[in-house]
């Protein structure tokens, strides 16, 4: 699959919302509640990726198909990310959320997304990267393998569940460029 990494645009908004709300149904159950996770509606998640986008307080890229085949979106992934929103040890910059369409993942472009997003954020300034994921999500071993390294937990509820969180970094943000 041809593939091109580029900076949302505001008319994303709604592609971003669908894959963030399809990864979430292949991704969490098992893990998350599945009555929380039926209860999930692109709509929900559409005026905050509008307003995310519009507000350019963080950076925000898509995976697009490079040739859609008929009758499918463009975009099949997405990465968000920034300034730390909470404090931890030596870390400044945060990867807030990646997700991918299942059919989409392993071929690249997961990789490709952090990486625009580390050089974003290392264009800015920023030193290091962390990023929290669910411990029983498959993605943790993702995240190892481009390099990061547990950092801390913490309890998160969700859906009425208890879930350990990890956080995970890369103390140097150029080992991702």
């Amino acid at each position: 699959m041809q593939f091109q990494i580029r900076r949302a645009q505001s008319g994303d908004a709604a592609q971003i919302a669908q894959v963030h709300l399809e990864s979430w149904k292949t991704t969490y159950p098992g893990i998350i509640p599945q009555a929380y996770i039926d209860s999930l509606k692109v709509e929900d998640g559409l005026q905050r990726w509008q307003q995310r986008i519009q507000e350019k307080t963080d950076h925000i890229f898509v995976a697009e198909q490079s040739e859609p085949e008929k009758d499918q979106s463009r975009i099949f992934g997405f990465i968000s990310g920034g300034a730390i929103r909470e404090p931890i040890g030596i870390y400044d910059g945060e990867l807030h959320a990646i997700y991918l369409l299942q059919q989409n993942q392993n071929q690249g472009a997961g990789r490709a997304l952090v990486r625009a997003l580390a050089a974003a954020l290392h264009a800015q300034g920023f030193k290091s990267m962390v990023v929290w994921a669910l411990e029983e999500n498959a993605a943790v071993e993702f995240y190892k393998h481009l390099g990061a390294a547990p950092v801390t937990r913490k309890s998160i509820n969700i859906g009425g569940k208890d879930l350990p969180d990890l956080a995970l970094g890369w103390s140097s943000i150029q080992l991702l460029l």
